[in-house]
């Protein structure tokens, strides 16, 4: 079988594609033949060494599959070959076959594409996370959401409508801003890019007021960073929060006295450690959302996909921050 591996830390041109031996399911395995495997930044951050883990070397990123059952282990319950499913495996999702743990497979619904199904978890489960766990969020708050035709970003969108919160759209281009609209955002509006001076700064901090209205932003669901943060928590209200989702622009330095001016909170998302340290409730969420994607609440919106050998294109076009929903690979 094929599968692009990452021999050293760097960018998506370090990426090769490489002939390795099948994999075997051991005890409590599926050995799944990959349809689809979903690009988050992630991806973008582990080939260089710069996630929060780090495989050993050769491995392929992709952290997120849909496939098809080829075989079972031994002890194996549930699951036959030719059985649909979706899983998070972290890394390794870029090859043509992948072992799963059985436990943390979930079946793919019927009618339902294996690029869909490969783009639902990893950004709807952070964001349901952050919005619920992390955010608190009540019906009827004021929702910023920043990069907000992302991945990440329309899952925040969607999901703060489902759970009745007006949401602002923040993003970098009018085609973006279509975008959020048509996932239900009550407003877009449309940032200039950054880095920014001490004006353009303020500028940036006056647009997001103006969008959020005189209360603030009770809660802003933030995947970008950078000087964004700033200007965003400046737009907070009053006992607001402000969620920490990703620094694709940068890890901000913030004044804490805006945290004391505004008595807001800045809270740390970290889904991967939260699914970790509480199964039950993550698979909770998960149940949730997949009832909520049975009834037309929330769809992943993949704009685009790249077969296995460009599948590098595919993290570099991440890496640009380029991407208006998911972005896929998809296996012969």
């Amino acid at each position: 079988m094929k599968a692009l591996l990452s021999h050293t830390p760097g960018g998506p041109e370090t990426l090769e594609l490489t002939e390795v031996p099948d994999p075997a399911p051991g005890p409590d395995q599926l050995l799944v033949r990959v349809k689809a495997c979903a690009i988050n930044y992630p991806d973008v951050l582990i080939i260089e060494d710069k996630y929060q883990f780090k495989p050993p070397r050769p491995f392929a990123p992709g952290g997120e599959i849909a496939g098809i059952v080829e075989s079972v282990g031994e002890g194996v319950t549930g699951w036959s070959p030719g059985d649909r499913l979706i899983a998070m495996l972290g890394h390794g999702g870029l090859a043509q076959k992948v072992l799963v743990s059985a436990a943390a497979a979930l079946p793919l619904p019927e009618g339902r594409s294996f690029e869909e199904g490969s783009a639902l978890i990893l950004t709807y489960a952070t964001t349901i996370h952050a919005l619920l766990d992390r955010g608190r969020m009540k019906e009827g708050e004021t929702l910023l959401v920043l990069g907000a035709a992302g991945g990440v970003g329309l899952a925040a969108v969607e999901l703060g409508k489902a759970y009745g919160a007006r949401v602002v759209a923040a993003v970098s281009s009018e085609e973006k801003a279509e975008a959020a609209r048509a996932a239900g955002a009550d407003l877009a509006i449309v940032y200039p890019r950054g880095p920014f001076d001490k004006e353009g700064a303020k500028a940036l901090a006056q647009l997001f007021k103006q969008a959020v209205g005189p209360n603030g932003a009770d809660l802003v669901y933030d995947p970008v960073g950078g000087d964004y943060t700033e200007a965003a928590l400046r737009a907070i209200a009053w006992e607001g929060r402000l969620l920490v989702i990703g620094f694709p622009a940068g890890i901000p330095r913030l004044p804490l006295n805006l945290t004391l001016l505004k008595s807001c909170d800045v809270r740390g998302v970290f889904w991967g450690a939260f699914a970790a340290r509480d199964p039950a409730a993550n698979a909770a969420h998960v149940r949730t959302l997949f009832r909520l994607w049975e009834e037309g609440k929330i769809a992943p919106k993949v704009s685009r996909a790249w077969p296995l050998a460009q599948a590098g294109d595919a993290i570099a076009h991440m890496a640009a921050r380029q991407a208006i929903g998911k972005l896929v690979v998809t296996m012969d």
